[in-house]
């Protein structure tokens, strides 16, 4: 009686990342894999790569994509599909989904001669109301964790081969991904790893499953002197082929070939680490005390079972700036049947998962993914719009609120009516870029690790290596200093009330004092001929409510914007005005600001006017008001989590336009955006 082993792997990078990480994935990872496995054709197991990077090995690595035809064409490697580039599913629309697994289906068809019937499910983001257009597009079943199982009260002995669903009567497949597995290959040594395979050799047709990132095999860190220098990869195939008790086989040939072990009907999940990830902090960190309460052994044995995370979905609960991203998709592809062009592969660019959500890869922390995206936003909007003009309003974003956008033939500016009439999108759109992309410095669960951290435990090397997610982390003063967490949204126009305690400083550090309710308060709309105006009623608190109005207009042209803004109080005293705007650029080592770079700027003094010269777009935005004011500003950045530790990243420049007034204030500029 032998065990079946089913080992696949899942390739993927984000669309347009950085071209020296997909080199570097192919040179410690992605070659030297397929070099090994093309030695020994008898071992059968499956590869899932997204269409984008198939494209560019291709390109970059034609020995290497020679390699995998011929793997597949003899027969040792089985095909599976997903969306081409990678999307969540279940967060895209129906036709969508169909569209993009068909792409990948047809590319793999005319590449490798191979029909996929089995779908890797990206980020194992399972709802059953997949299953309908998983069916439509050819698929018969999938892989996820054997952690959604347990989820539905499954018991981890019974996960020894595929369970059959349906939804509204259509049928699908379904494979639980052993994480004994998934933690035992490649990271414990070779012997270890064949005795967790063995395990499984339960009764006849019993199969070990495996279905994991590829990146494991090299890329993560301390893996490619594992698994190639120290021979890793090489023995576990030749002991695993040598194994009588073992046999390599397609997922397609099992389910062909053996019964299913029952009905199952899956929950709303994905894998245990992305329900931490997709919790608000407070909230992970009160799951993670529970699960200590508990203790790891109960944990283990039954509190998997009913101690879950949040959903994948909660992403866009979490961070708006992800939200944001993904209702504009909505709303894009709700226009597909209207537009001219090749709207189509732009819109499945844009709906590819990493800039939607954090984990341990950095995803939305990472500005150069969120750019990526909004030059695929920007390019469909180029083809729906033309060079036609249009102010427009929606409530895509579900929250209530109205959301306005003004198209003109150069720029793209949309507010938000929710959240103190911010600027929330400026995009160039001959550049396909958005200056407002920028990110709201917020408390995550990890940042805890930096004030306590933990001792792990490493493994001994002739044991094995550590997995990704028991990476030690060095902690040090700077990285704590870096933790600086905002109470509104950092996007542009926004309006603080302070006094003459406002500096460079406590804007920085957001302590500085506010008597104002519109920063991250609603506002009213009023929309006119090419003007839209926002207004609100609020208050200065000292620390009563004092009757304040707040009222600004905005007036489009070609290049730019004209806005006034008025304040009406009842409240006596001087007090500070202070609009802020935060601006995201792609390179901030050769940005200007007034003619000096940002590197050298030590302050600016009461100016009229503000320039910065985008050297990298080639672009000067000039922001220009009646009188006088003074300027703060400082490098907007986030502290995330990464595969190695942590990362500070820049995400934009936070610069503050000061003017003292007493009961009322009336200011008028100019936003322009013009070439170098």
């Amino acid at each position: 009686m032998k065990t079946s082993l089913l080992f696949g792997i899942h390739m993927h990078q984000p669309v347009d990342n950085f071209e020296w990480v997909i080199e570097l994935a192919i040179t410690s990872c992605y070659e030297p894999f397929f070099e090994v496995m093309s030695r020994y054709p008898s071992f059968r197991f499956s590869v899932h790569c997204s269409g984008w990077l198939m494209e560019r090995i291709e390109k970059l690595r034609p020995s290497l994509y020679g390699q995998i035809v011929a793997l597949a064409k003899n027969g040792t490697i089985e095909f599976f599909s997903a969306g081409y580039y990678e999307p969540i599913l279940s967060a895209i629309p129906s036709k969508d989904r169909v569209g993009q697994i068909q792409r990948l289906n047809t590319s793999i068809e005319k590449n490798f001669d191979q029909t996929p019937q089995g779908l890797w499910l990206t980020e194992r983001v399972w709802e059953s109301a997949l299953i309908p257009d998983l069916h439509k597009a050819g698929i018969h079943y999938t892989v996820m964790d054997d952690y959604h199982f347990q989820c539905a009260g499954f018991d981890h002995e019974t996960l020894d081969g595929y369970y059959m669903s349906e939804e509204g009567g259509v049928e699908m497949g379904l494979f639980p991904i052993s994480q004994n597995l998934r933690y035992a290959v490649p990271f414990l040594n070779v012997e270890s790893a064949i005795n967790a395979i063995k395990l499984y050799n339960r009764e006849n047709d019993s199969a070990a499953i495996i279905f994991d990132d590829a990146e494991k095999f090299g890329m993560w860190p301390g893996t490619h002197a594992w698994v190639y220098e120290k021979g890793w990869l090489e023995r576990f195939v030749q002991e695993v082929l040598a194994d009588e008790l073992i046999q390599t086989r397609h997922y397609g040939e099992y389910f062909k070939s053996a019964r299913p072990r029952g009905i199952a009907y899956l929950p709303n999940v994905s894998y245990y680490e992305m329900g931490e990830w997709s919790l608000r902090a407070e909230d992970a960190l009160h799951l993670e005390t529970l699960k200590n309460e508990i203790g790891l052994e109960r944990y283990e044995a039954y509190g998997v079972k009913f101690l879950k995370g949040g959903i994948w979905k909660n992403f866009f609960v979490k961070y708006p700036e992800s939200n944001r991203l993904h209702k504009r998709m909505l709303e894009l592809s709700r226009t597909f049947h209207a537009t001219e062009g090749d709207f189509q592969t732009p819109l499945y660019k844009l709906q590819t998962n990493d800039p939607l959500w954090h984990g341990v890869f950095g995803g939305l922390y990472l500005p150069n993914l969120r750019d990526n995206a909004y030059r695929y936003l920007i390019e469909c909007e180029n083809i729906r719009y033309g060079t036609k003009t249009a102010i427009v309003t929606d409530t895509n974003e579900l929250d209530g609120y109205l959301k306005i956008k003004a198209v003109t033939p150069e720029l793209i500016w949309r507010f938000d009516c929710a959240c103190g009439g911010q600027l929330v999108e400026l995009d160039v759109r001959e550049k396909c870029f958005n200056y407002q992309n920028t990110l709201t410095r917020r408390k995550e669960a990890y940042h805890q690790k930096l004030f306590s951290p933990k001792e792990e435990k490493s493994i001994p090397m002739e044991e094995g290596i550590d997995t990704i997610h028991h990476v030690s982390v060095e902690v040090d003063k700077s990285l704590r200093d870096a933790l600086i967490y905002d109470w509104y949204l950092k996007n542009s126009f926004i309006d603080h009330i302070s006094d003459g305690s406002f500096t460079s400083e406590n804007f920085r550090h957001c302590t500085f004092r506010e008597y104002g309710d519109f920063a991250n308060q609603p506002f009213e709309l009023l929309q006119e001929e090419g003007r839209i105006t926002f207004m609100r009623d609020g208050g200065i608190y000292l620390p009563e409510k004092i009757n304040t109005h707040l009222e600004k207009s905005f007036s489009f042209n070609s290049d730019g914007v004209e806005f006034s803004i008025h304040i009406r109080s009842e409240a006596d005293g001087v007090f500070t005005y202070v609009l802020e705007h935060n601006f995201h650029f792609s390179d901030y080592d050769s940005l200007c600001i007034n003619g000096t770079l940002l590197g050298e700027l030590q302050s600016i003094e009461s100016v009229g006017a503000l320039e910065i010269i985008d050297t990298v777009l080639r672009k000067k935005i000039t922001i220009c008001f009646d009188h006088p004011c003074a300027v703060h500003y400082f490098q907007l950045q986030t502290l995330s989590q990464s595969e190695s530790g942590f990362d500070l990243s820049v995400q934009g420049i936070s610069i503050a336009f000061a003017f003292e007034f007493t009961m009322a204030l009336e200011l008028h500029g100019v936003l322009e955006i013009t070439n170098v």
